[in-house]
């Protein structure tokens, strides 16, 4: 039992005087007397400033409070479930585990989940996944079909064939150019990208620099300007979609404001593809690739034999090796060539990626089930290259496609079965068929004279459709929203092509009279559509056919320094060993 209880301390007595302010309080004790001690009076209150019973304060006791007494101490021994157990605590740690478990998700399953089931990443370019540029717009993809502009207007989903009007096309890309002030330096742009190099190779004068494009008034917009840049006096512009969007068979087409006035020559505007193995002035990735095509209609091969053409040329012979010559045979490509060669075929160094590479050695493949390499290349097919006729001072553009190795004299089969022109009234062919190192098939034709910058400045449409293989081969060119002409062929290479839009001058492409060229001039580009047939649907730079990412990743030196120019020489690459010339 308890002992006496400790008499408490004594407190001090307050003046009375300061409890006057309140008197107002209520003096009927609040707790009954012995539970606790309370104001009796304010008397009482004046004395203390309060009082307490130590009863209440078990600090205060010397002994340890009884057991029997305390009901705290005398609970059971052992704590029960629900002491220890409630249902805050029970959501303390289910909220606990849902969040460990979210994180675990997270970082963990997650990524190993989506590494086994995710499709693979599309190679039609575009710097973020989807595509999205400098400005904001970010296109459509349409299914695996291809990446739609969604300002495309609808009833240019499909468009006929024009070889062969019966066949629906349906539209695989498109870019309107209606979002102002879009920019095409690298990774501005999901597709298309602007280079900043000399065009030396043909001899350009102009630099070619990013700030020279850009989109104004709801068209793409190429300025050429007199103005002073890395050591020369002009400045141009020049994109391609080059590995972000290709295109193996189907019709490429653009709308387009030519530059300048109509009746001045010497600006170079062009509209054009090449095979995703080459980057358009990018040199080193150029040599021996670079006008291969398809198999020409023949008229006498340079190589001896009745050949059809070839670097895609899939074929193993003497149009694969340099100058087209072995020991100085044949005889044809010696001859009757490039006058200001000394009469010399070609001065080509040979199909660098041919069917002869020695096994081994360097080369994108595929191979043929006898285990030689598909000879490849990167085929070059102009949409247009406009200039001014200097006789008649008209504008017209010349339609063309490029290739090597190159028919005796640059001479191809061109009767009515393989060059078909629709009207002569406005088309002819070309008299230009080459040189040393490139032999060509083109058709001039008339354009319409007001969609010049310099007349009423309306679009006109150019275009060219093709189909590659080895049957029913066809190049068909479209000017001002009509048939050209048609180039007809025993084969044709089917490497995945890229566009290239730009904007130059060179003296190599005609006369310049720089005197009366209104400087700064524009190019102007409505729209770039891409369209191939429903049942034919082939879109990619890395198809499996003709495969280019692992070949471009390789040397991808090569192909993002301009300043490499030649493969050996500059790259320091080896060439691929050739079995006719018995390096293997």
């Amino acid at each position: 039992m308890r002992g006496p209880r400790p008499i408490p301390p004594e407190l001090n007595p307050r003046d009375s005087g300061k409890w006057s302010e309140y008197s107002s309080f209520d003096t009927t004790p609040r707790y009954p007397s012995g539970t606790r001690s309370s104001l009796a009076s304010i008397s009482e209150a004046e004395k203390y400033l309060f009082s307490f019973d130590a009863k209440d304060f078990q600090a205060f006791s010397a002994e340890p409070p009884d057991p029997e007494d305390d009901p705290i101490t005398t609970r059971r021994s052992f704590p029960r479930a629900t002491d220890l157990v409630s249902i805050r605590g029970c959501g303390n740690v289910l909220a606990l585990v849902t969040l460990i478990g979210g994180l675990i998700s997270l970082f963990a399953v997650y990524p190993i989940v989506a590494a086994f089931t995710r499709g693979q990443a599309s190679n039609l370019g575009a710097y973020n996944i989807g595509g999205i540029n400098a400005s904001g717009q970010i296109p459509v993809i349409r299914g695996d079909y291809g990446l739609i502009d969604n300002d495309t207007p609808k009833e240019a989903y499909t468009k006929p064939s024009w070889r062969d009007p019966s066949q629906e096309m349906q539209l695989v890309f498109s870019d309107e150019f209606n979002v102002d002030g879009r920019t095409f330096y690298p990774g501005d742009d999901p597709y298309w990208e602007a280079v900043d190099l000399h065009y030396w190779a043909t001899g350009n004068l102009e630099w070619y620099d990013p700030e020279a494009v850009t989109t104004q008034g709801g068209a793409l917009q190429i300025t050429l300007s007199q103005k002073q840049t890395h050591g020369l006096q002009y400045e141009g512009g020049m994109i391609s979609s080059w590995n972000k969007f290709c295109f193996t068979g189907g019709y490429f087409e653009a709308s387009v404001m030519l530059p300048g006035p109509n009746n001045v020559v010497g600006l170079w505007p062009a509209v054009w593809s090449m095979g995703n193995l080459g980057r358009a002035g990018y040199g080193a990735t150029l040599e021996g690739v670079v006008r291969p095509l398809f198999l020409l209609p023949h008229s006498t091969r340079a190589n001896g034999r009745n050949h059809k053409w070839p670097y895609t040329y899939d074929s193993c012979d003497v149009g694969t090796a340099p100058n087209q010559t072995i020991n100085n045979l044949p005889v044809a490509a010696t001859e009757n060539g490039d006058e200001s060669r000394g009469g010399v075929l070609s001065y080509l160094p040979g199909q660098k990626l041919s069917r002869c590479t020695c096994a081994g050695e360097d080369h994108p493949g595929p191979k043929h089930p006898d285990g030689t390499f598909v000879g490849r290349a990167a085929p070059e097919i102009d949409v247009f290259e406009a200039q001014v006729d200097a006789t008649t001072l008209t504008g017209d553009v010349s339609q063309s496609a490029q290739w090597a190795p190159f028919n005796a004299g640059y001479k191809w089969n061109d009767g009515p079965q393989n060059l078909i022109i629709a009207d002569t009234s406005i088309s002819k062919q070309n008299t230009y068929v080459g040189g040393a190192t490139q032999q060509a098939t083109s058709v001039t034709t008339q354009t319409d004279q007001n969609c010049y910058e310099g007349s009423s400045q309306c679009f006109s449409v150019y275009g060219f459709e093709y189909k590659p293989g080895f049957d029913n081969a066809y190049i068909s060119w479209v000017s001002n929203n009509a048939l050209a002409w048609t180039m007809m062929s025993a084969g044709m290479g089917a490497d995945a092509e890229y566009m290239i839009i730009n904007l130059g001058i060179s003296r190599s492409f005609g006369a310049v009279d720089l005197a009366h060229l209104p400087f700064p001039v524009h190019m102007r580009v409505d729209y770039v559509r891409v369209y191939q047939p429903k049942n034919a649907i082939n879109i990619g730079c890395n198809p499996k056919d003709f495969p280019t990412d692992a070949y471009i990743k390789k040397h991808i030196d090569a192909y993002t320094n301009p300043n490499l120019t030649t493969w050996v020489d500059d790259y320091q690459q080896p060439w691929p060993k050739n079995s006719l010339l018995q390096q293997c």
